[in-house]
């Protein structure tokens, strides 16, 4: 990681092209590539987003296109830097589009999905997103505890990409891999999971004078998930934060969803029919555990903030140093850190709060319901701006819970409304206002923190990246509302019924809508809020590393983080292996460099897939299923094929001792 220049000038680390290189960066092929796959990778996203609540992360497959079709066209790498960084803001605006805009539908306030309404949300949350993150760039990029594990990978496709060494092949082996193995789960060659619930036996409580209670339930035992992409997160975050993560999981799914069952089980039992355990132990999840780990990303959000405070002050004060400097005509700051003028961001975030103003008062019909609206909107987005590119810094852009950073929102926002007399339908629509914008500036932030760190790693000038990703923003903010459309009125017309039913479920936005309902109904169940915001100060007391990442692993999936974990473990048998070994500096170095190409694959080689099958299943193409119930032993295979390449293959490549070391892949 980069380390602060003795004269405060810069940085002392050294980037792939140096700072005074003369090489084309802002180019048409560059930006025009940018924005066509800002356009389709944000459709396909929203897509998925839409059907299974989730989305992936854009910048592997962006820096894979770019770094292909750039080196046809005699384009430089800065050149696919900028054209990979455009390309993967369509890919948040549309996270923040689908986790928000189909709850206007699904809360009944629109009867129909609205042009003007939906991107205005969507370009003013972008900008502000943006502009936000300009401020925040150095502290975050700069940031010794923050791996920035996706941008790492990243980094090294665009590297190999034009090294054509010996990495070219461990990034294709790996890739082929990852494509492969997500190839063969879309077709039910396997399953991609295994759960199995235990049921506990009938037994009671006793709780003295007050008699006994009835317990029953279960645990709902659970693989981790088939994941290239999981498993190379992990690896390149190490075993320490993948464990943290974990953790989280266990929480969930080892402690509160079986200590929940055991009391409502018996209820469940005489309520008459067969119960469907499974079904119930991921309705608590859900239902319960969910809002608890809401509660802890809140408090755990403002501790990080908390710690951050100096560095966050000290990055602001570098920016209006830097203005002042560029006044006086004093020396100039490096290209490599060079943002946008400080005075012109401060410029964008008046307008922009001024048209935010303009839109919550459409939506509120009320001056001080706007003006309150407004000001939360400032504060809280630059939070959780910070919040946002904080996790990419930690877990990266995939697993960034934006829903959850939305749904704190969403309560703060209600609140408010509620406060100042704002009920029923527009009340309901001035909260999923705010939360739209705040959700899109969120995840704007977190992707495009994650692309200028890659920028930091190859040498890219941060004004240019910011320059294309505003157009970017905007241009995918004035197309992202057809597929939606399209989606929506598809359902409908083949007999559903759109956002909130079962061929396009939107939880997310399902999630923000009944939030805003309930809590602007009155009934909202806070005490789930308040024991989660308990839990994290119990986290932070014990001292725990990161609360924020524990309470993420309560939010996410358990095949998720258990995947993640997974890969942790596979660097931790790296590391292991290799101080047995007794490897040099220079050893270790290779050793490192070649395991973060293999996760790096793995990565790509998935998410590229998975946006291919994203597109068949858009056009409605038919995917031929291989069997109807795939069995998870082969699974097991899959794990080990995996875990044998990512140990195997960097540490016989390790070199011989008296070799020279490689530049670090980690910066």
């Amino acid at each position: 990681m980069a380390e602060p220049s003795p004269t405060g000038g810069g940085v002392s680390y050294k980037p792939y092209v140096p700072a005074n290189t003369k090489m084309t960066e802002f180019s048409a092929q560059a930006l025009i590539l940018g924005l066509l796959m800002a356009v389709i990778l944000g459709a396909a996203n929203a897509y998925l987003g839409l059907k299974a609540g989730m989305t992936i992360a854009a910048t592997y497959p962006a820096a894979v296109i770019s770094m292909a079709l750039l080196r046809i066209l005699k384009g430089s790498i800065l050149e696919e830097n900028l054209a990979r960084t455009v390309g993967s803001i369509g890919e948040s605006v549309a996270a923040g589009a689908i986790f928000t805009v189909p709850a206007f539908i699904i809360a009944g306030v629109w009867t129909e999905l609205r042009y003007f309404e939906a991107t205005a949300i969507m370009a003013v949350g972008g900008i502000i997103g943006v502009l936000f993150v300009t401020m925040l760039r150095r502290v975050m990029v700069e940031d010794k505890e923050l791996p920035y594990p996706e941008s790492v990978a990243a980094s090294e496709i665009h590297k190999v990409g034009r090294s054509g060494g010996t990495g070219a092949k461990f990034l294709l082996i790996a890739g082929l891999v990852g494509a492969g193995v997500q190839t063969l789960k879309q077709l039910s060659f396997f399953a991609s999971s295994w759960e199995k619930f235990i049921p506990f036996a009938h037994s009671s409580v006793s709780l003295g004078g007050s008699g006994k209670v009835a317990g029953g339930g279960g645990m709902l035992l659970s693989t981790p998930g088939v994941s290239p992409a999981y498993i190379g997160v992990g690896y390149i975050i190490g075993p320490r934060l993948a464990s943290l993560n974990f953790s989280g999981g266990l929480l969930a799914w080892g402690l509160f969803v079986p200590l929940l069952l055991y009391f409502i089980g018996p209820q469940l039992e005489t309520a008459g029919g067969e119960v469907d355990w499974t079904g119930s132990a991921i309705a608590v999840w859900k239902s319960i555990v969910r809002p608890i780990a809401i509660g802890g990303m809140l408090v755990s959000a403002a501790y990080t903030l908390y710690r951050m405070r100096q560095s966050l002050l000290g990055g602001i004060k570098r920016s209006i140093a830097d203005v002042r400097k560029a006044a006086t005509a004093e020396a100039p700051t490096d290209r490599i850190e060079s943002d946008m003028s400080f005075k012109w961001v401060m410029i964008g975030l008046l307008l922009s709060s001024v048209l935010t103003f303009l839109l919550y008062y459409y939506f509120a019909d009320d001056l001080v319901a706007a003006v309150t609206a407004t000001i939360v909107m400032v504060v809280a987005g630059f939070f959780f701006a910070a919040v946002s590119g904080y996790l990419v810094g930690l877990i990266g852009s995939s697993n960034n819970p934006i829903s959850g950073l939305t749904l704190s929102t969403v309560i703060v926002a209600a609140l408010l409304m509620v406060a100042l007399g704002q009920t029923g339908p527009t009340g309901i629509a001035a909260v999923l206002g705010v939360a739209g914008v705040i959700c899109v500036s969120a995840a704007v932030a977190g992707e495009m923190l994650q692309d200028l760190k890659v920028g930091h790693i190859l040498g890219g000038t941060p004004w240019k990246m910011q320059v294309g990703d505003l157009i970017g923003v905007l241009v995918s903010a004035a197309v992202m509302f057809f597929p939606l459309l399209i989606l929506h009125q598809g359902d409908i017309k083949a007999g559903g019924v759109g956002f909130g039913g079962a061929a396009l479920p939107a939880p997310q936005a399902s999630l923000m809508a009944l939030v805003s309902q309930g809590v602007v109904g009155g009934e909202m169940a806070w005490p789930l809020i308040v024991v989660g915001m308990l839990m994290a100060v119990g986290l932070i007391l014990v001292q725990v590393k990161s609360p924020m990442l524990v309470c993420v692993g309560m939010y996410l999936p358990l095949e998720t983080t258990f995947a993640i974990f997974i890969g942790g473990v596979i660097r931790g048998a790296v590391d292991l292996l290799g101080g047995k070994r007794q490897h040099n500096a220079a050893q270790k170095a290779r050793v490192e460099n070649n395991g973060v190409l293999l996760a790096s694959g793995l990565i790509a080689g998935e998410a590229l897939i998975g946006l291919a099958f994203a597109g068949l299943a858009f056009f409605e193409l038919g995917i031929p299923k291989i069997f109807a119930e795939p069995s998870f032993i082969t699974s097991l295979f899959v794990f080990a094929l995996i875990a044998a390449i990512l140990i195997v293959v960097p540490l016989r490549n390790a070199g011989k001792p008296d070799e020279p070391a490689p530049p670090s892949a980690v910066m």
